[in-house]
């Protein structure tokens, strides 16, 4: 089938920019109606001041082949998050995927102890990226097991094996990927006897627009940064996440995968999607193997 998912009623909770978008897009290339938030739109932007805007992402998954309907939400405000579930139960009386990829950071401390950072910029981050999922999960879960088969999608950055061993930038960023990871373990378990599914889902090296701004490029010439970073030719665009969790929404074994940390590199060996050029980056074993190792870079196995 070329559109597996066409009865299928999803939410982006996240969906203006980087894995979000990604991930918007390629549900509805599966044929998905996808409600994308955010709160970036063509009249306000959020505090992170970019130009990406959830109206933008919504007519990117319309032209895909899906339905994009843009909704402005703050996930911090309970009462936001509340009335959108109550406008997707109003519109279409079910909700089957949930994937909470709420960020938004706008500012972050690099190789800061505790008491050395910032204790706003510490606490913003966590509000921003682990009060925002527990509050949209509050809301939306109850409508998704309605409907058996649902799934959560918790998107984090790293795996669980990988960030048990590995200081991942800052106590506060720590922190906060490391509580994503443990959610989809909750949520797993609580969502079990309903028969839904809740994984926590990890890109690589993603090429959000963010990285490719930071690195002067843009994704057509994208391989031009490695001039600068030769281990970001393990990159990989926001597609190929999106087209992780497109395979498993679409997956009738789901199941399978509960409570489980997994990558978009993992999952193309799995399902057998590529990235848009065609490749398969395998960005965290070459993390772990290369990068971590000192060794040079050298992307051979590894896409």
């Amino acid at each position: 089938m070329t559109s597996p998912l066409r009865d299928r009623v999803a939410l982006v909770a996240g969906a203006t920019r980087g894995a979000g978008r990604g991930i918007a897009v390629q549900l509805g290339a599966a044929g998905a109606t996808v409600y994308v938030t955010g709160r970036s739109t063509r009249a306000q932007r959020s505090e992170m001041d970019r130009p990406e805007t959830i109206e933008e992402t919504a007519e990117l998954v319309s032209a895909a082949g899906g339905r994009g309907i843009a909704v402005r939400v703050d996930h911090t405000v309970p009462s936001q998050v509340s009335a959108l579930v109550d406008r997707i139960r109003a519109d279409h009386g079910a909700l089957h995927i949930l994937v909470n990829d709420i960020w938004g950071a706008t500012v972050m401390e690099w190789n800061k102890t505790v008491w050395e950072s910032s204790l706003d910029i510490g606490l913003r981050t966590l509000e921003l990226g682990v009060h925002t999922h527990a509050i949209t999960s509050h809301f939306a879960i109850p409508l998704l097991i309605e409907s058996p088969g649902g799934l959560v999608v918790e998107v984090t950055d790293g795996t669980a094996t990988y960030n048990a061993t590995s200081y991942r930038v800052s106590f506060f960023y720590d922190l906060a990927k490391a509580s994503v990871l443990r959610m989809a373990f909750a949520l797993a378990h609580e969502l079990a006897p309903y028969g839904a599914t809740a994984v926590a889902l990890t890109p690589g090296w993603l090429r959000a627009e963010a990285m490719l701004d930071a690195y002067g490029v843009t994704e057509a010439n994208w391989c031009d940064a490695t001039s600068r970073q030769p281990h970001f030719a393990i990159s990989e665009t926001p597609a190929y996440v999106g087209r992780a969790v497109a395979a498993l929404a679409a997956d009738p074994e789901l199941a399978r995968w509960n409570g489980q940390t997994l990558s978009s590199g993992q999952l193309a060996q799995v399902y057998g999607f590529t990235d848009l050029d065609g490749s398969q980056p395998d960005a965290w074993r070459y993390m772990t193997e290369v990068v971590d190792a000192g060794k040079p870079a050298d992307i051979t196995g590894y896409r």
